[in-house]
Formats: structure tokens, C-alpha cells, sequence
């Protein structure tokens, strides 16, 4: 399964984000790090220098999905920039041998 609009795919099914108790906010294409990071939390006693590789992965995680709203959001400004200048929203995206 492959949320819209992300070349990411989610891994963690919605069975094992309710079983772990993952809240809803968090249910993205990270969830698969973020389990084994929760129960390691809780192993550790939430201990900061604890888990650091778990957390630096789910963390470089959100940061890939942040930017790339970021980069298809610049797309979508760019367009609207062009349609705004006289420029038409082009129906059927241009190829590449085109």
C-alpha cells in the first residue's frame, strides 16, 4: 500500500499501528520505526542517550517525507505562478522524449 503523493510506501499495516498502540498522527510511511522506538523507550526508561539509533532513523524518515511535501508544494507555487501569468495548467504532463 502506497500513500497518495509519496514515493514512500507504508510498511507497518493498520493492524500492527493499533496493536502497538501507535496514536493516530503517527500512523505515516515511519511507523515501522517508530514500534521497535517506542518499545525501546519503554525498555530504557525514555533514557535520551538511549535508542539514539532507532530515533535517528525515524527521524531521517519524517525529514525525507517533510521535504518532499516541501518540493511538491514548490511544484504546485510554480504552477499556480505560471497559470496566473497567462500560462495554462498543462492536462497531460509533458514526457520525456517530448
Amino acid at each position: 500500500m502506497e500513500a497518495k503523493g509519496s514515493s514512500k510506501k507504508m510498511i507497518a499495516t493498520q493492524e500492527e499501528m493499533v496493536a502497538n498502540k501507535v496514536p493516530i498522527p503517527y500512523r505515516d510511511q515511519c511507523a515501522h520505526l517508530l514500534i521497535p522506538l517506542n518499545k525501546c523507550r519503554q525498555a530504557e526508561f525514555y533514557l535520551p542517550w538511549k535508542c539514539e539509533n532507532d530515533r535517528h532513523s525515524y527521524e531521517k524518515c519524517e525529514y525525507e517525507l517533510v521535504m518532499e511535501r516541501m518540493l511538491q508544494m514548490q511544484k504546485i507555487r510554480e504552477q499556480e505562478a505560471k497559470f496566473k501569468q497567462g500560462g495554462s495548467i498543462p492536462l497531460i504532463p509533458k514526457t520525456a522524449n517530448a
